[in-house]
């Protein structure tokens, strides 16, 4: 019999999913906190993220099932066996992101930010001309789950959105155009709105830098849902104090936390928070996971391809 161990939060009617898509192996529940190495090398099935230094030490591991998108930590050389499949979480946080993003986005056009601390003075006053996304255009850099979700939405509010990817394939719903990566800098300044919906990888460090920020108009507002080291956050606080922006809402910083003392904190037409767009915030986040991994129990132990295998050459 196969051991599976989950680390994850579940509802009752949520383990109880979980064990029926697998009757022939037996599951434990354990917080991410308390696996151990010596407890791991009894399970050859992980659903969950582990410490990578602890999954190291698992060469014996069949499957991880992570519940992230990223995985390139575990993509590192001498993490995983060459024999263990790992399958990420992509597909549960693009609708999460591409909603908080959104909200994000209409703060900063809509100056809520403002009306609100002038609401906790009782104070009426008007804050001027406001920006909309009708007739905007938007860039999407990856056009994966969230970038697509993203896309979706902003052309629903009549925005022309145009995707980057690493390479070409057919174009995901939501999308006017698409471009490869090497068109970042003649499609910048078109843009009233730059999303980051990438990967954190080796490849994608730093894709915004002093550089971009300057091509970009100054009514352009960047957001970035993808990972912190995406953007030269030096540079951007810069870009925001001498207004080459408008506006820039992150979830994510480098480094993360961001220190306290942090300039961009008090940069203007900054907004941040603190890495929560996806996580366990919202219900449907577990759900989607818990089918995507009760399809991929389904498939492991019928002997066929598992959903979400991560390309481990580009960590993701």
């Amino acid at each position: 019999m196969k051991k599976i161990i989950c680390t994850w939060d579940l509802t009752e009617a949520q383990k109880q999913r979980l064990e029926d898509s697998c009757p022939e192996a037996e599951i434990t529940y354990l917080s991410d906190r308390e696996v151990t190495a010596e407890i791991l090398k009894n399970y050859e099935i992980l659903v969950g993220n582990v410490a990578p230094a602890i999954v190291a030490e698992a060469k014996h591991l069949e499957w991880i099932q992570l519940n992230s998108a990223g995985a390139a930590q575990y993509c590192k050389p001498g993490i995983l066996a060459d024999t263990t499949m790992l399958t990420n979480g992509t597909g549960a946080y693009g609708m999460p992101l591409a909603e908080h993003m959104l909200g994000g986005l209409l703060a900063l056009k809509k100056k809520l930010i403002p009306y609100y601390e002038n609401q906790k003075q009782h104070l009426w006053r008007d804050e001027g001309a406001v920006s909309g996304i009708w007739n905007s255009t938007t860039l999407v850099l990856g056009t994966g789950n969230t970038g697509s979700e993203f896309a979706k939405r902003m052309q629903a509010l009549g925005s022309r959105v145009i995707g980057l990817r690493r390479t070409l394939k057919e174009m995901p719903e939501g999308f006017d155009e698409q471009h490869q990566m090497d068109q970042l800098e003649a499609l910048l300044p078109k843009a009233d709105i730059v999303a980051l919906c990438l990967p954190g990888t080796d490849a994608t460090k730093h894709v915004i830098t002093e550089k971009h920020l300057a091509l970009m108009k100054d009514s352009a507002i960047l957001l970035n849902v993808g990972r912190g080291n995406l953007v030269d956050c030096a540079a951007l606080n810069t870009a925001l104090r001498r207004g080459m922006i408008a506006g820039a809402f992150l979830d994510v910083t480098d480094p993360e936390p961001l220190p306290q003392d942090d300039p961009l904190w008090d940069a203007p037409g900054a907004l941040i928070t603190p890495h929560i767009a996806g996580g366990n915030h919202m219900k449907e986040i577990y759900e989607t996971l818990v089918d995507i991994t009760c399809e991929n129990m389904r498939r492991y132990f019928a002997g066929e391809d598992l959903k979400n295998q991560v390309n481990r050459s580009v960590g993701y």
